[in-house]
C-alpha cells in the first residue's frame, strides 16, 4: 500500500501475487485499513512440561484463523501473529533454529546494547523517554553469548564479558507471542477478544496484557493519531527486482507488475525474507532441521512446486523463514496535554521576546515539530505541499528539490528525521539524487501501528486516560532498518549539519531550530512519547505457522 489508509477514490495498492499472497500473512501487505477496530493481545505460554508447544495453535485456529495476503473484498474480521524468541523456544522450537535467526531478534530489543542505541537506557538508568520505572514488558530475552556455538535456553544465560559483564534487563510481564485482531465494530473486537482469551486458557496460554486498537479513517482518507495529525502516510511501495533473479511479477498493482517508485521504491526482500534486498542478494532468514514429523517441506517451497524463484538451502534443512518478516513492536503512550501545553507556552515566549513574531503560533510550532500540517501535507516555504491527484497528501517529493535548506519543513522535524530522502548530502550534485534515495530507502521500514486509548476530550487538559501508539513496522533486517532509522536518524544529536538536538516528536526534552528568512528560532520541546514496553517478533509464514503446529 502506499499510506496505510486511503480515500475511496485513491490510488492502486500493491499486492503480492499468488502462490507468494497465500504463503504470507495478511499484516504484510495491508494496514487492514477497511477493518477499523482491533485488539492486541500479548500472550504468555505458560503450559506444564511435557505438553506439546504447538498444540495450543489448533485451539487458536478454531476460533481465529490467521490471515494470508490474498485478497478477500468483504472480510468481517482479520488476524495476524507474531512470536519473540523466548516464545518460540518455549513452543519447543530447537537450537540449531533459535541459533540462525538474526543476532537483534537472538538478543532482543532490551538487551544493553541495543537499550543504548534505541535511546531507552544508558548506564544503567532508564532515561526520561521511558515510561517510570522502566517497561511493562518484553520477551525477557536471557542473555545471549555471541562467543558461543548454543544459544542459551530461556532458563539459562551467558555473560557476555568476563571483565564487564552485561546487565540483564528484565520486565514484569513476559510475552511470548502478539495476536493482532481487527474487525469492522468495537463490539465484534470485544467478543472476539473474549472468545479467544476463552479458547486459549485451558491450552495454558494466559492473554497479559491487552490494548485496543483503532484506525479512524475520515471522509478525506486519513486517520490521525492522538496529537491529531494525520498518520501512516509516508510509506515505501515494495516491487520485485528484475536481477539476479527475475522477482518482478511477485508484486502487483492492478494485476500487472509493480514498476519501481521513483522516491518510494524499495525490493520485496527490504520486507519480506527470502527475496532480493536492496544489496541485490536474498534476504536471509532462519532455518530448521527436517527431522519433525509430518511434512517439513511444505514450508520450503521449491520451484514447480509453488512457482517462487528458487534460493538454495544448505541440505537437510527447510527455509523456516522464508515470506515471514521480523516485527519490530513498541508500545508508546503520549501525552496529549503535554504536547499542547508546552507548545503553547513556547509560542508565548516566542512573541513575548519578538513582537513581530504574530505568526507564532501553537499550531505553527506544532506543525514544525511535526513537518507536516495537520492534514498531512508537507510543510514548504511559503505553505504546504499541494494535495496529490487523489486529494492525499503527497509523497513523490525531494527535499533538495522542494525545500533545501528546511525553511518550510525543518531540517530536524520529525518527517525530514524518520525519512530524510535525498537532504543529507553536504554538497549535492545534479546527478545525486538518485544515489542520495538509494543510500536513504536502504532503511526503510514498513509500519502498520495503530493508536490505542480513547481520544482527549480537552487537549490541554490531563485526564489520566492511557492512549498512544502500538508502533509495529516489518522488516528483514533489524539492525540496518529499524535500529538504523532510530539511531542515525531520529536520535543523532549531529542530524543534518544540527547540534545537540534530536527528534523534537520521540525524543528527550530539548532545544529544536526553526529556520527563517533571514534568522532562525531556537524553541524548546519536551518529552511527549514514552515507550511503556517492547520487543523484536518474528512474524512466520502461513507455511511456517503449520510447521509450528507440529510442535
Amino acid at each position: 500500500m502506499g499510506p496505510v489508509t486511503r480515500g475511496p477514490n485513491g490510488p492502486p495498492s500493491w499486492r503480492l501475487a499468488a502462490p507468494l499472497a497465500a504463503a504470507t500473512q495478511g499484516l504484510v501487505a495491508s494496514g487492514f485499513a477497511d477493518l477499523p477496530y482491533g485488539r492486541a493481545l500479548f500472550l504468555e505460554f505458560g503450559w506444564a512440561a511435557g505438553v506439546k508447544g504447538g498444540a495450543w495453535l489448533a485451539a487458536l485456529n478454531a476460533v481465529a484463523r490467521i490471515s494470508d495476503a490474498t485478497p478477500a473484498a468483504g472480510e468481517a474480521r482479520s488476524a495476524a501473529l507474531a512470536f519473540t524468541w523466548t516464545g518460540l523456544a518455549k513452543m519447543g522450537l530447537g537450537e540449531p533454529a533459535l541459533d540462525s535467526f538474526a543476532r537483534p531478534f537472538r538478543e532482543g530489543m532490551l538487551q544493553e546494547d541495543r537499550l543504548r542505541r534505541l535511546g531507552d537506557k544508558r548506564s544503567g538508568k532508564w532515561l526520561e523517554t521511558v515510561v517510570d520505572g522502566g517497561p511493562r514488558w518484553s520477551a525477557n530475552t536471557p542473555l545471549f553469548d555471541p562467543t558461543q556455538s548454543e544459544t542459551a535456553t530461556p532458563d539459562a544465560f551467558a555473560v557476555a564479558s568476563v571483565d564487564k559483564p552485561e546487565v540483564e534487563t528484565m520486565t514484569p510481564v513476559t510475552v511470548h507471542a502478539l495476536l493482532l485482531l481487527y474487525t469492522r465494530g468495537a463490539d465484534g473486537s470485544d467478543a472476539w477478544a473474549a472468545e479467544v482469551a476463552a479458547a486459549l486458557t485451558p491450552a495454558g496460554v494466559a492473554v497479559v496484557h491487552t490494548l485496543d486498537l483503532l484506525l479512524d479513517v475520515e471522509a478525506a482518507g486519513i486517520s490521525r493519531e492522538h496529537f491529531g495529525f494525520a498518520d501512516g502516510l509516508s510509506q515505501p511501495k515494495p516491487y520485485g527486482a528484475p536481477i539476479p533473479i527475475d522477482e518482478t511479477a511477485l508484486v502487483v498493482i492492478d494485476g500487472q507488475p509493480a514498476a519501481k517508485d521513483p522516491v518510494q521504491g524499495i525490493p520485496l526482500g527490504e520486507i519480506v525474507i527470502g527475496y532480493q534486498n536492496g544489496h541485490g542478494e536474498p534476504a536471509p532468514g532462519p532455518v530448521v532441521p527436517r527431522e519433525i514429523g509430518g511434512d517439513p517441506s511444505a514450508i520450503d517451497p521449491r520451484p514447480g512446486a509453488a512457482g517462487l524463484p528458487d534460493h538454495r538451502q544448505a541440505e537437510g534443512f527447510a527455509d523456516f523463514g522464508r515470506n515471514g518478516s521480523y516485527l519490530v513492536v513498541r508500545e508508546l503512550k503520549q501525552d496529549i496535554a503535554a504536547f499542547w501545553t508546552s507548545v503553547a507556552r513556547e509560542a508565548e515566549r516566542q512573541r513575548a521576546a519578538d513582537p513581530t513574531a504574530t505568526h507564532v503560533t501553537p499550531d505553527w510550532i506544532a506543525e514544525r515539530i511535526i513537518g507536516r500540517g495537520r492534514d498531512g501535507h508537507l510543510l514548504c516555504p511559503g505553505g504546504y505541499l499541494s494535495a496529490d491527484a487523489f486529494g492525499l497528501p503527497d509523497n513523490g517529493y525531494v527535499f533538495r528539490e522542494r525545500d533545501p535548506h528546511g525553511v518550510g519543513c525543518p531540517a530536524g522535524s520529525h518527517v525530514r528525521r524518520a525519512y530524510p530522502r535525498d537532504a543529507l548530502a553536504p554538497q549535492p550534485t545534479a546527478d545525486s539524487r538518485a544515489t542520495l534515495l538509494q543510500a536513504a530507502n536502504n532503511h526503510r521500514i514498513l509500519r502498520r501501528g495503530r493508536k490505542f486509548g480513547p481520544k482527549a476530550a480537552d487537549p490541554l487538559t490531563d485526564d489520566g486516560a492511557d492512549r498512544g501508539l502500538l508502533f509495529m513496522c516489518l522488516n528483514t533486517d533489524i539492525a540496518r532498518q529499524f535500529e538504523f532509522v532510530q539511531q542515525t536518524w531520529l536520535l543523532n544529536a549531529s542530524f543534518a549539519t544540527l547540534f545537540g538536538e534530536t527528534d523534537p516528536l520521540l525524543g528527550p526534552a530539548g532545544p529544536m531550530t526553526i529556520r527563517e528568512t533571514p534568522l532562525r528560532r531556537t524553541v524548546s520541546v519536551e518529552t511527549y512519547v514514552r515507550m511503556a514496553g517492547g520487543d523484536y517478533f518474528f512474524l512466520p509464514s502461513i507455511p511456517a505457522l503449520r510447521y509450528l503446529a507440529l510442535l
